[in-house]
This record gives C-alpha cells, sequence and structure tokens, in this order.
C-alpha cells in the first residue's frame, strides 16, 4: 500500500478521543441512562473533541452515572481532569482533557439544552457494532 492510500485509510479510523467518548455513552447506556448523545466537535471547539451528553432520573442515578463512567475510562488508561456539580446533582461535568462528560437531572438537560446549543456538532453513531 502506498502512502497516500495508508493516510487516506487512517482517516476512517476513530481517534482515541471518539473511542473514550463511545465507552463512556455505552456505559452510560449499561446503567440506564437517558437520552445518551456523543457529540464531535472537533473543528468546532479548541477545548475539547467530544461531547457525551446523558440524563440521569435521581441524584443517586447522577451519582452511579458519573462513578461508573468514570471507573471505565480509568480502567482504560485515562485519567478525569476535573469534576463540578458532584454536590448539587443536577448536572456533573467530568473532564478528560479532550472528552467533557455531562450527566444532568432532566430539568438542567433542558434548560442548558447542550445539544442545542452545538446543533452543529456532529452526533456520532456510538451505538454501532
Amino acid at each position: 500500500m502506498d502512502t497516500i492510500a495508508a493516510a487516506s485509510e487512517l482517516q476512517f479510523l476513530p481517534s482515541s478521543a471518539e473511542i473514550r467518548a463511545v465507552l463512556a455513552a455505552q456505559v452510560a447506556e449499561d446503567h440506564k441512562g437517558k437520552d445518551i448523545l456523543v457529540l464531535d466537535l472537533r473543528g468546532l471547539s479548541p477545548l475539547f473533541d467530544f461531547f457525551v451528553i446523558v440524563t440521569g432520573t435521581s441524584r443517586r442515578h447522577l451519582h452511579t452515572l458519573a462513578e461508573e463512567i468514570d471507573a471505565a475510562l480509568v480502567a482504560q488508561g485515562d485519567k478525569r481532569l476535573s469534576i463540578q456539580g458532584y454536590e448539587a446533582s443536577r448536572w456533573i461535568v467530568q473532564d478528560y482533557g479532550d472528552v467533557l462528560v455531562h450527566v444532568f437531572d432532566p430539568d438542567s438537560r433542558d434548560y442548558y439544552a447542550l445539544e442545542d446549543l452545538w446543533a452543529d456538532a456532529r452526533r456520532v453513531d456510538w451505538q454501532r457494532g
């Protein structure tokens, strides 16, 4: 395979950030998260490559989602750089550098409407086999 053909095939491989964002979404689904989205912000934001957005149904559910997602990403060698909102439990944000995980209660998700704010972002098909 020549260099140009090899380079063109590489552009179709998911990035490490995308793989980790998809993992976070799958873990959220495994723990009964609702309305899960993965948004590709590459080219739209210089700060993050992907947003994972998920809704939980209660304070305990939000905590479980945040903790299980973190455990799965840490098991893959990732490190959470910060977490915000854990105590208030209405919108928990976990920062993994190039991936940001947002865990909302239903009212906060509707109010902040991140998927509308970032409507130009490509939605990742995280459920693909």
